[in-house]
């Protein structure tokens, strides 16, 4: 015959430096019940050299529309024209239109896509000529932060301790 044993569950002690959790930036800026909506993230290159890659107002806004939709780096984005014209107010011939010249520029690529019916779906979109353009300014952005920072430690620090 055997005795039934007991077990005893001891609690995980948590180190006495358990680090706080952080609150993240945008939940600082907007709060969390605006961030529990989804929160696109948008590199300032992208938004600095909005000129410099060719992009009208119409073309940032649609791809600000599509990285909105772009969460998993497996999976591109495949929004409808018709929802994408929805979200900006503007007609889906109107979206068309600038993701053509999008995709003439080689920031977007469009790619068909069937339901399992058969019937034609909405495209995908595949961003990978816009990642591609903005990384390769990345070191010139890199560069002119840097020279930035130099400048404004040259001015914060006084003429007597300065080294350079």
């Amino acid at each position: 015959m055997t005795t039934p044993t007991t077990t005893t569950v001891l609690p995980f002690p948590l180190p006495a430096s358990a680090p706080a959790k952080t609150v993240a930036s945008q939940d600082r800026i907007w709060g969390k019940a605006v961030t529990a909506n989804g929160y696109a993230g948008i590199p300032s290159i992208l938004i600095q050299a909005q000129s410099r890659l060719g992009l009208t107002a119409m073309q940032f806004n649609i791809l600000v529309q599509l990285l909105d939709y772009y969460r998993d780096p497996n999976r591109a984005p495949f929004p409808s024209r018709a929802e994408l014209g929805r979200r900006i107010g503007v007609k889906p011939k109107t979206i068309q239109t600038n993701l053509r010249q999008l995709e003439q520029a080689g920031l977007v690529r469009r790619e068909m896509r069937k339901t399992a019916a058969g019937d034609w779906a909405s495209n995908v979109y595949h961003l990978d000529g816009l990642i591609d353009r903005v990384r390769k300014l990345e070191p010139e952005f890199t560069q002119a932060r840097k020279e930035r920072e130099a400048v404004r430690l040259r001015v914060s620090t006084p003429v007597g301790r300065r080294t350079s």
